[in-house]
């Protein structure tokens, strides 16, 4: 009899990679929107010669992005290779 994958809501550790995988996907989108926003105010601050307030758009937005998006990727990586381990696919040793 195989094993079917159980309610994320009767088992805790599921509800916590469900929860932890909603948490890496909302950083992904914060993350890439806000490397959307320092590549427009880098554009538009080259064409208007780069004004102070370009220059705080792009760096701020630069830091933020590193702070979020790499958490966020190495989360979404380890909640997908714990998925992947459970359904027996992992390789590894």
């Amino acid at each position: 009899m195989a094993s079917e994958p159980s309610d994320p809501a009767g088992d805790p550790v599921l509800a916590r990679r469900a929860r932890l995988a909603q948490m890496a996907a909302g950083g992904q989108r914060v993350g890439y929107a806000l490397l959307v926003i320092a590549l427009v105010a880098f554009f538009a601050g080259a064409l208007t010669g780069f004004p102070t307030a370009s220059i705080v758009i792009v760096v701020g937005a630069l830091a933020v992005t590193t702070l979020v998006l790499l958490p966020a990727i190495i989360l979404g990586y380890a909640v997908r290779a714990a998925e992947k381990e459970d359904r027996g696919e992992y390789g590894g040793h």
